[in-house]
């Protein structure tokens, strides 16, 4: 499998396929490049060279016991993009992703970004506070904390429902797409996962926003009951000085395997611009 060693040694696994221009994929917590399968057959079908990682301690890289923040995983990225010599990419990030796509953009600038997606990202904050009273409550993430220690592997069956909107009324239940969400989680380490739930939940990524100089697309489902829209796109859309805001009526935190032909052919089209 393909690895580069990131400035500690740690490991990163990533996918690299086809062949064309470059569109590199960031996932979600607590999954892995596999979240981005129908993206990445998508474009590799449409002339796109694609190139996915795993997170440090998920799916199949290294877990380390520090260093689990956005720095360091913005910093894991810029190694992989040196190692390959990627130019001219597109970066893709959802949730946790969008979180390491906006910290990346901050921290090492755009030399080698053309255009960016933001997908029902984490950006600008979660976490609830005085200078965020829309957020989410602290006590939610610790709640995370808490269940992740006392049974990760049953509360990675439990939120796959509501980030595909499984449990609103009359929602169809898949299986398939539920196990497959417990799969990508459970190959991950638990402290990494753990350190995980600050990162997206605790970073501000106001001043990275405002530092995106290129075309930015943001996404986001307006029934997005793990991010909610208020306090991410709708406030993001806002501050990165060149975005374009898309709104999914209806649509669930993981819309890109919920909504996958609408979003495919808008992220087509978001490219080809």
């Amino acid at each position: 499998m393909p690895f580069v060693s990131a400035n500690d040694g740690t490991r990163i696994f990533y996918k690299d396929i086809g062949t064309g221009p470059v569109v590199t994929f960031s996932h979600g917590w607590p999954l892995s490049s596999d979240d981005w399968e129908r993206q990445i057959v998508f474009l590799g079908m449409n002339g796109y060279r694609v190139v996915a990682h795993d997170r440090r301690g998920h799916g199949r890289s290294d877990a380390t016991w520090d260093h689990n923040e956005m720095d360091t995983y913005a910093d894991d990225v810029a190694t992989l993009f040196d190692a390959l010599d990627l130019k001219d990419i597109v970066m893709v990030g959802h949730s946790t992703g969008g979180g390491e796509v906006a910290r990346y953009l901050g921290r090492h600038g755009t030399s080698r970004v053309k255009k960016a997606v933001l997908l029902d990202a984490v950006p600008p904050i979660m976490v609830q506070s005085e200078t965020n009273p829309e957020g989410t409550p602290m006590s939610v993430f610790d709640g995370f904390r808490k269940d992740i220690l006392a049974n990760r592997s049953q509360l990675y069956l439990d939120i796959p429902m509501p980030f595909y909107g499984m449990n609103r009324p009359g929602a169809t239940v898949s299986e398939g797409l539920r196990l497959n969400w417990w799969r990508q989680g459970m190959m991950g380490d638990l402290k990494s996962h753990y350190d995980c739930i600050k990162a997206f939940s605790e970073t501000d990524f106001t001043e990275d926003l405002k530092k995106i100089d290129i075309p930015l697309l943001i996404v986001h489902g307006d029934d997005d009951q793990i991010v909610p829209i208020a306090d991410a796109a709708l406030k993001s859309a806002k501050l990165a000085p060149h975005a374009t805001l898309k709104v999914y009526p209806g649509a669930p935190h993981g819309l890109m395997a919920t909504h996958t032909e609408k979003f495919n052919a808008d992220l087509l089209e978001f490219i080809k611009s």
